[in-house]
């Protein structure tokens, strides 16, 4: 669900003291799933790296099913707020997808794999919203079909909360039939003496405990991720970025439903799915078709910087955007939104592939927990601090400096620009890519 249905939920639990504050609480409700998913990516990482992508993959599927119909069916804000936060809990799915793209293809479709993981979620980050805006309130709009006094009557918003629901059973159900791409070789102890026993004969060489250490064949390194500084750096960028995304994306939601006299478009919640509806085609076309030809010929890092120089001129349009009406502004706002995800998409998928060429194939589960974890707390920090900047600037429409929402796409752009200058050496060093497995 976007920002705008989180404001919407907020207005009917009556919780905010005025219309200003809605985006205070809206951005809790947002941050609580992020906040969840901060504390047990790592853990979810390792039990994927133990046990296999697939278990988690489909517990952490299972989970959608669950925890989304309860958010749907909360009557308070409390009750919503847990439920978000168990669900980002529990779904750790998104780093253990993000391994099994790069295992489950070969070295040459590794961008396609990465690109598809990235459009997949992308897209859901903007079809999700689109779904929301249609569905949320069906008494309201479609009276016809749906009665004042039936559940989604009682329960305005569970209608499309429901359907997300079917439909991440319906991936449940697929997901059974995955195969697994970690491969976990297991010897007893009577074999490895037995090989230990025919390479001592052939070579004469055992080491320190009689052994003949055997190398290269399957790795075991257990080297620390956090000193893997080519990991630790593009996680850093990713999360710089992350922060960003997560704001823009709290903040667009607000912003569009927000009234005129405070500088917004004064959408409804249909209005901006219509828009985000189109930045989730486009988003599609590019990453599929465009983006892996791009990323071979340029490379990751600078796609990713590509992304980021684009993006600064772009966020500086939307306050000038939302000076015009009608057929005008939705086609030029439908299109600033359309490449502002693929941009931001871009960017991600880049870093992605450098978090995967990182590291082996023994630590991609758990190097994809820490991104997760870390990640996660900026995207947090996100919603909170993008519905607290939107509140804030709503309160400061008269002043000099950067009235109303021009500071607000000023202090993303700000974000943004710190990302730009951490893709540079020092500070970014990419992967060779001789550790890919």
């Amino acid at each position: 669900m976007s920002g705008s249905l989180f404001l919407l939920r907020i207005r009917d639990f009556n919780i905010a003291k005025k219309e200003e504050d809605i985006g205070y609480y809206a951005g809790y409700v947002g941050s609580a799933f992020m906040f969840g998913r901060a504390l047990t990516s790592v853990f979810w990482g390792m039990i994927a790296d133990r046990y296999g992508r697939k278990p988690v993959i489909m517990f952490g599927t299972f989970s959608v099913v669950i925890f989304n119909t309860l958010f749907g069916l909360s009557t308070n804000f409390w009750v919503a707020i847990s439920a978000r936060f168990l669900l980002g809990s529990l779904c750790g799915i998104l780093g253990p997808m993000r391994a099994y793209a790069s295992e489950v293809c070969r070295k040459e479709y590794q961008v396609l794999g990465m690109s598809i993981i990235s459009t997949s979620w992308g897209i859901g980050l903007v079809i999700g919203p689109a779904l929301g805006g249609f569905l949320a309130q069906p008494a309201e709009k479609f009276p016809s079909i749906f009665a004042n006094d039936s559940l989604f009557g009682r329960f305005p918003y569970f209608l499309p909360c429901i359907l997300i629901s079917l439909f991440a059973f319906g991936v449940f159900l697929i997901s059974c039939s995955l195969p697994e791409t970690l491969h976990i070789h297991e010897r007893n102890d009577t074999e490895c003496d037995k090989l230990n026993d025919a390479l001592v004969t052939s070579t004469g060489e055992p080491n320190a405990n009689g052994k003949v250490q055997i190398v290269g064949r399957h790795p075991t390194s257990q080297q620390n991720l956090l000193k893997n500084w080519p990991l630790m750096s593009s996680i850093i960028v990713y999360c710089v970025f992350q922060l960003h995304d997560m704001a823009y994306a709290e903040i667009f939601s607000l912003w569009a439903v927000s009234p005129r006299k405070n500088g917004g478009l004064s959408y409804s919640t249909a209005d901006v799915g219509e828009v985000l509806a189109i930045s989730g085609c486009g988003l599609l076309l590019f990453q599929l078709f465009l983006y892996p030809l791009i990323e071979r010929t340029v490379g990751p890092v600078m796609v990713s910087r590509l992304g980021a120089v684009l993006t600064i001129p772009l966020l500086f349009t939307y306050p000038f955007i939302a000076m015009l009406k009608g057929l005008s502004l939705m086609f030029l706002i439908a299109s600033a939104s359309m490449l502002k995800n693929v941009l931001s998409v871009s960017i991600t998928t880049g870093l992605f592939l450098l978090q995967n060429r990182a590291v082996t194939q023994e630590q991609r589960g758990a190097a994809n927990g820490i991104s997760m974890s870390a990640m996660s707390i900026f995207k947090a920090v996100g919603p909170a601090a993008g519905g607290s900047l939107f509140s804030w600037a709503q309160n400061r429409q008269d002043a000099f400096f950067l009235p109303g929402d021009q500071m607000v796409f000023f202090t993303l752009n700000m974000i943004e620009i710190i990302g730009l200058l951490m893709t540079f050496k020092p500070f970014l060093i990419p992967p060779d890519d001789t550790v890919l497995s």
